[in-house]
């Protein structure tokens, strides 16, 4: 997956749920990616938020703690 297929993808996450208020949106952020995200994905987006996530919603940003984080890099 490329990064900006990710930044973009997210970002879309993030904006149908931010309807939902703060707190919820990054709740059902997290949940929605940690369903539907397969392991690389998921790796792929844990990469750029321990780089600092520039680009990402703040609502992925927070959901960081979140969301599960692949058992290898290479998943």
């Amino acid at each position: 997956m490329q990064q900006q297929d990710m930044l973009r993808m997210a970002n879309q996450i993030a904006a149908f749920f931010n309807g939902s208020g703060p707190e919820l949106a990054v709740k059902e952020a997290a949940e929605h990616i940690n369903k539907f995200w397969d392991p690389h994905m998921r790796a792929v987006l844990v990469a750029h938020l321990d780089k600092g996530g520039e680009g990402l919603d703040g609502t992925i940003v927070k959901a960081a703690a979140l969301i599960k984080r692949p058992k290898t890099a290479d998943a």
